[in-house]
């Protein structure tokens, strides 16, 4: 189906390390209970490489030696890991916050602890969770720090926590960087997409009204409707600028969620409530926005950059509050992450070709398992 597979299918990388010719040493007496000790030996796990920048050609799918915690970390059996546009941006070279080839990409996973490194108090062995991860989630075991390592419950599937990027992008951006309000509107860009259609549905559980999504197709459109617009704009056919003046009494949206920027972005702020908070965490469209400074100081306008890299990053502790929070909604199930499709961790290329291809909706998730 796509022109990258077959080369992805057929580039395999091995990189053993020399089998070992003693069994691993048994636990040492008094060890804490539920905490596999740390030793030098590993197994060999399967991983997708990116081996240098490009297309999704550029992915492989490899052997390497299984991580080991260090300090602060926690090993991860990954049950799937998502497929985030950011996977993408890295893979071209493109990402703020990438690394040189060869590297393993992804950012989120969920699964089960194997492993405590030391100074882990709180989080065991055996234990589902969903993390961020330190060196890439496209892997089978993946290492993670435990401060951005979240406990799941029961009632939280495997895929709502495979979307972990877009449940805490969602989250914050409407309540930590927007500040939204019950009875505040909101204009939510990309809506049909993985942060957009979760963006939808907290910000209806949260009181905003109205709630204007836009989208690029009918279908993308329907998929907005559901999760719980009151206005599905095609940006393709119509009038940003109207469209939002028509459906907020000429005022404006309150709250802005922006991660296309580009020409989206000037339309947008044409469109901007007096008092308004725009949030842009992203630039899908490859083009910065640009606006002159007195459309914000002028009427009390704010524009905020997000990006959950950079906290994850700088001031991780500061996520914890609002990743609970929203997990908290994914378990009484006010929030569904919409899940539109899913590969196996070796076709992962196809996976990244169907984002890239703005043909996906929802969360696309890799299953390392099969």
């Amino acid at each position: 189906m796509f022109a990258t597979t077959e080369r992805f299918l057929t580039t395999t990388v091995r990189r053993r390390r020399a089998e070992r010719s003693q069994p691993p040493a048994p636990p040492p007496d008094g060890a804490k209970k539920g905490l596999h000790p740390v030793s030098d030996e590993c197994g060999v796990m399967h991983a997708i490489e990116v081996a240098g920048y490009g297309d999704a050609s550029q992915l492989c799918y490899v052997e390497r030696d299984e991580p080991v915690p260090g300090p602060g970390q926690v090993a991860i059996r990954v049950a799937l890991t998502g497929v985030n546009f950011a996977d993408i941006m890295a893979r071209r070279g493109a990402y703020h916050a990438g690394s040189p080839p060869p590297f393993v990409p992804g950012l989120d996973c969920v699964g089960t602890i194997s492993a405590l490194g030391d100074g882990v108090a709180d989080l065991a062995v055996g234990q589902r969770v969903a993390a961020f991860v330190d060196a890439g989630s496209y892997a089978q075991t993946v290492l993670a720090r435990d401060v951005l390592t979240y406990p799941l419950h029961d009632r939280i599937s495997d895929e709502a926590g495979a979307s972990l990027l877009l449940l805490v992008t969602a989250y914050h951006t409407l309540t930590f960087a927007g500040k939204i309000t019950a009875g505040e509107s909101v204009l939510i860009h990309a809506a049909a997409g993985g942060v957009g259609s979760t963006a939808v549905q907290i910000a209806k559980h949260l009181g905003a009204k109205p709630i204007i999504a836009t989208a690029g197709t009918a279908e993308k459109l329907g998929i907005a409707r559901r999760a719980g617009a009151d206005v599905a704009i095609d940006y393709t056919k119509e009038d940003i600028k109207a469209a939002v003046l028509g459906a907020t009494q000429n005022r404006g949206a309150d709250v802005i969620l922006d991660s296309v920027a580009g020409d989206v972005f000037a339309a947008s702020v044409e469109a901007f409530a007096p008092f308004g908070r725009y949030v842009i965490y992203g630039m899908s469209s490859g083009k910065p926005g640009e606006a002159k400074t007195p459309t914000f100081h002028t009427q009390n306008r704010s524009l905020v950059g997000f990006s959950a890299g950079h906290y994850r990053n700088l001031r991780p502790a500061v996520l914890r509050e609002g990743t609970m929070a929203v997990l908290e909604l994914v378990a009484a199930g006010v929030v569904k992450p919409i899940i539109g499709a899913r590969f196996p961790l070796r076709d992962a290329a196809q996976a990244q070709t169907l984002v890239e291809s703005r043909a996906s909706h929802g969360k696309v998730l890799l299953d390392p398992t099969v």
